[in-house]
């Protein structure tokens, strides 16, 4: 009987691999380079030797797979084809059918590596035993996943779960990545912190701070200092929290999951970073979904891994 799976979650330049039993039991991990300067073809055929080397070292072969589960850096369309990467030099390719084909024709799962590793959240990590849940990934940008009844939402263009592009502000005039104005990850990324930040740094009014002295500001250092009682500080992490709060209202009353997870490197802020969320959250929620619990990611970088594999078993 097939048993096992591998779950693969692609980055710019590595993928981190996850071989499992059915049962989500991680047998092995590693990672491997993507070369992002690769075309699909190439980085998908690196990936399948390495996993037929992997088989070898067990005495299984491809056979023996259930099969194996991708995420990748971009949205997915049904049919499991790809329009656009990000940090990826992937063009537009079906990279279900493509690295299928690559493998002898091992069946093989492919989603968004936000939507996934809430996927993952919800097998293995804080959201298990839920059937519904939203998660956000609070890293360079602002990633989202969405599940409702155990199904991955992707919409009609693969963008579904895309909660960092929510417009929340329409006076920003400041672009986004995505080319739009007014987006949460404008706010609510760890890049956003710190844009909130030197921009409150560079006011005459500013209250006094140790902030002023740091040579190199990223969202670690603001945190930490909010931790301590910096005000300048802690007015930065309120306003990130107030944006990301009110959306995450926003979302729920369309999606209503029974758990929202906050993962990505901001999350590992702890305690703080979350009761501040919850704080604006409540403010601004449907009185029927205020009571949504908002909690930190368990996976951590493997929450991808996780839920790529999980993909098989849907």
């Amino acid at each position: 009987m097939k048993q096992h799976i591998f779950g693969i979650d692609v980055g710019g330049t590595s993928a981190k691999i996850g071989f499992f039993t059915s049962d989500g039991t991680l047998l092995d991990k590693w990672e491997m380079p993507t070369g992002s300067e690769a075309g699909a073809r190439e980085s998908l055929q690196l990936m399948a030797d390495d996993l037929t080397r992997h088989l070898e070292k067990k005495s299984l072969t491809l056979s023996d797979l259930i099969g194996v589960g991708v995420d990748v850096p971009g949205p997915v369309l049904e049919d499991g084809s790809v329009k656009g990467f990000a940090n990826l030099n992937w063009r537009h390719v079906n990279v279900k059918e493509l690295f299928s084909e690559l493998l002898g024709g091992v069946p093989v799962c492919v989603g968004n590596d936000a939507n996934v590793a809430a996927l993952g959240e919800m097998w293995k990590g804080a959201a298990a035993g839920c059937r519904s849940l939203v998660m956000v990934t609070l890293g360079t940008g602002v990633g989202g996943g969405v599940i409702i009844d155990q199904k991955i939402v992707t919409g009609a263009h693969g963008a579904g779960g895309e909660i960092g592009h929510m417009h929340v502000n329409h006076e920003e005039t400041d672009r986004c990545g995505c080319g739009n104005t007014g987006c949460l990850e404008q706010y609510a990324s760890a890049t956003g912190l710190v844009r909130i930040t030197k921009k409150r740094l560079a006011a005459e009014n500013h209250p006094p701070s140790v902030l002023t002295l740091s040579k190199e500001m990223d969202a670690k250092v603001i945190l930490d200092a909010a931790k301590k009682g910096d005000a300048l500080a802690l007015e930065s992490m309120h306003t990130m929290c107030a944006y990301l709060g009110r959306a995450l209202a926003a979302v729920a009353s369309v999606a209503d999951p029974e758990i929202f997870v906050i993962g990505g490197g901001v999350s590992r802020a702890g305690d703080i970073l979350i009761e501040t969320i919850s704080r604006y959250y409540k403010e601004a929620a449907f009185f029927a979904s205020r009571d949504i619990r908002i909690c930190p990611a368990l996976l951590g970088n493997d929450g991808g891994m996780y839920g790529a594999a999980r993909m098989l078993l849907t």
